[in-house]
């Protein structure tokens, strides 16, 4: 004769069995719709840091070029 505290791990067993694909799957999907939106984020930022390293540089070339110029007169 089976008690319900018997069937109970069993129960929870089979439950756990059929629904593991689902949550597989879930998981799956949530993991790479936030490593899509990290990715997006990151992307982002970079591409904002790098216009502002590219301005920077751009500045000192200016900078450089104005130097030598400055350089070559008096020499």
């Amino acid at each position: 004769m089976d008690t319900s505290d018997e069937r109970g791990p069993d129960l929870r067993a089979r439950f756990k069995q059929l629904t593991q694909p689902l949550v597989d799957s879930l998981d799956a999907k949530l993991r790479d719709e936030v490593d899509k939106r990290v990715d997006e984020r990151v992307d982002t930022i970079l591409r904002d840091r790098l216009s502002v390293l590219e301005r920077a540089i751009a500045d000192l070339d200016r900078t450089t070029k104005a130097l030598e110029a400055r350089i070559t007169e008096q020499g």
